[in-house]
């Protein structure tokens, strides 16, 4: 069995236990073939847009890989049903538009579970403020409800978005030549943090 085949084995397997384990061993999956791939222009000092693009394209050949057909991938997706700008309300109330820079969603068709995954990119070289307003958009998309009223009962998609299994910041760090993904779930950080080192060779 190869290496490629024994991954696919553990999703199938894992996807028996739960889909927040499932998503989770996703997310890892992608990250760890996307540092495979793209090692070279991550230390190359290549575009967060780019990397994103490259990263969404692995994300998506895994989600599908682990049985989950019906959703997509996508870059800085900012539209909701009937091509309403995304929205989400702030720590202060206020109701504000959105732009992830990637997520893993069914567009909308599986209303019961639409939202699956939520993703922020930044390099460790970018302001500390433009980080934690990541984190702070990650922690309202995974809440539960966006207003604490909005009940998730699989009939009918929110007003603004919240509801995602998890979230992952990514953050490039060429310096230590390393990846740092820390995750939310349920509206906050979860405490943890992997430490994925870039390859050794680069192509």
């Amino acid at each position: 069995m190869t290496k490629h085949d024994s991954v696919i084995t553990d999703l199938i397997v894992t996807s028996a236990f739960g889909i927040e384990v499932m998503i989770d061993r996703i997310v890892k999956t992608a990250v760890s073939r996307f540092v495979d791939a793209e090692t070279a222009n991550i230390l190359s000092g290549v575009s967060e847009r780019n990397l994103c693009g490259w990263l969404a394209l692995i994300l998506e050949s895994v989600a599908h890989e682990c049985g989950l057909a019906g959703y997509f991938a996508a870059v800085e997706y900012n539209r909701k049903q009937g091509g309403k700008v995304k929205t989400i309300i702030n720590k202060d109330y206020k109701v504000i538009s959105i732009n992830c820079d990637l997520i893993l969603h069914s567009r909308g068709d599986n209303v019961e579970s639409d939202n699956l995954i939520a993703i922020e990119m930044k390099k460790s070289n970018r302001p500390e403020k433009e980080k934690e307003s990541d984190r702070s958009r990650l922690r309202t998309m995974t809440k539960s409800s966006y207003d604490g009223v909005w009940s998730h009962d699989g009939t009918a998609h929110p007003e603004h978005v919240c509801g995602y299994e998890l979230g992952a910041f990514i953050e490039l760090d060429q310096h230590e030549r390393e990846i740092r993904v820390e995750y939310f779930a349920n509206g906050d950080s979860i405490g943890k943090i992997d430490r994925v080192p870039l390859s050794a060779m680069t192509r």
